[in-house]
C-alpha cells in the first residue's frame, strides 16, 4: 500500500513531502517498543496482533511485552521481534514474507489484538499514528517453557507518518497495556496464575482511575475477551 492511498483530509495529517522517506523507520526505536502487525492471511484479510520491536543494540532477554514480540541479539544493525508460538502473525510472516507494522495508540485496538481474532480489510489501521511495511527474515528458533519461538528482523520496505501530536503521559495507556500483557498469559503453566490476576486487578484499577473513556472501553473489552 503506498502513502497515497493513506491520505486523508484531517489538519493533523503530514503532507506528502513530510512524509517519512521509503526504506527508514518513521520513529526512534528505544528500548521495547509496543506496536501493532498486519499480516495477510490465506483468507485475504489482514491479521492483527502485538508486536515487540527492539532496535539493533538490544540484547535478548525475558519478554516484558507483548505475546507476540521478542529480541534476537544479532546485532546487525536491523530491528527484532519474536514470535511466540504457531500464531497467525508467524504463519503469515512464514506465507507472505512480511507485513505492516503500526505505531498505535488506541488502547481498544491493543485490547482487541492481543486477545480476539481481529482482522481488517486494508492493512494500516485508521489508529495509527505511523506504519512500516517490513520484510522479515528468520534468524533464529528455539523453545522456551514448552512453548516455541521464532527470531525475525524487519527490514523497512515503505513508510509513512498519518499524525504528528504532542505527547501526553497517561498512566490509563500503559495500564492497558501491562493488562493485556497479564491477560494473554493466564492459562500459561510458565506462569504464577495468582500473581497474574493480582497484577490484572491491579492494572485495571489504574486504568479505570487514570485514564479516559477509550480506555475504559478497553477494559471492558478485556473482561469480554476473558469471558469468552
Amino acid at each position: 500500500m503506498g502513502e497515497s492511498e493513506r491520505s486523508g483530509n484531517s489538519d493533523d495529517r503530514r503532507s506528502t513531502d513530510d512524509q517519512a522517506s521509503p526504506a527508514d523507520w518513521p520513529v526512534e526505536l528505544r528500548g521495547i517498543t509496543e506496536s501493532l502487525v498486519t499480516t495477510l492471511g490465506p483468507n485475504d484479510l489482514w491479521n492483527v496482533a502485538a508486536l515487540g520491536l527492539h532496535p539493533p543494540a538490544e540484547r535478548d532477554g525475558e519478554n516484558d511485552g507483548q505475546s507476540d514480540g521478542e529480541n534476537d541479539a544479532r546485532g546487525d544493525g536491523r530491528v527484532t521481534a519474536r514470535t511466540w508460538g504457531n500464531t497467525r502473525t508467524r504463519r503469515n510472516f512464514h506465507r507472505q514474507g512480511g507485513g505492516y507494522v503500526q505505531f498505535v495508540r488506541d488502547p481498544v485496538d491493543f485490547v482487541d489484538a492481543t486477545l480476539s481474532i481481529f482482522e481488517v480489510e486494508e492493512p494500516v489501521l485508521d489508529s495509527a499514528d505511523a506504519w512500516v511495511e517490513v520484510e522479515v527474515e528468520r534468524v533464529d528458533s528455539g523453545a522456551a517453557d514448552d512453548t516455541e519461538w521464532e527470531a525475525w528482523t524487519l527490514t523497512p520496505v515503505e513508510s509513512g507518518v498519518e499524525r504528528e501530536t504532542v505527547p501526553t503521559i497517561n498512566r490509563g495507556i500503559g495500564a492497558v497495556v501491562e493488562a493485556t500483557v497479564a491477560a494473554s498469559r493466564l492459562g500459561v503453566d510458565a506462569y504464577d496464575q495468582s500473581e497474574l490476576r493480582e497484577r490484572l486487578s491491579y492494572f485495571e484499577a489504574v486504568g479505570r482511575n487514570c485514564g479516559d473513556d477509550r480506555v475504559r472501553t478497553a477494559l471492558d473489552r478485556l473482561r469480554d475477551h476473558l469471558d469468552e
